[in-house]
């Protein structure tokens, strides 16, 4: 009965440990700086419907080769990917 106590707890404690799923929002903005060591975009976006208000702030972008195409200026839609209190930036688009 012991054991089987322990493992009700241990699953709660599992649980409650566990990360939530990541969550996707679309951001459309434009590039304001890159930070090539860092490998992150400022971006000043637009709002997010259900996350955030426009704002500038900045993106670590997940993939090199897309943050290689990045240059200040540029107009952009890309997903916004968050997970606990971690987020990125993949799917970039330039737009014209």
């Amino acid at each position: 009965m012991k054991a089987f106590f322990i493992s009700i707890v241990l699953v709660f404690v599992l649980t409650a440990c566990a990360s939530k799923p990541e969550r996707h929002y679309q951001l459309s903005g434009t590039v304001i700086a890159l930070n090539p060591k860092a490998q992150t975009a400022t971006i000043n976006g637009a709002p997010i419907p259900n996350f955030m208000e426009a704002m500038t702030m900045e993106y670590p972008v997940k993939s090199k080769t897309e943050f290689n195409a990045l240059h200040a200026g540029d107009r952009i839609k890309a997903t916004v990917n968050v997970r606990d209190d971690e987020y990125n930036l993949s799917n970039i688009e330039k737009q014209k």
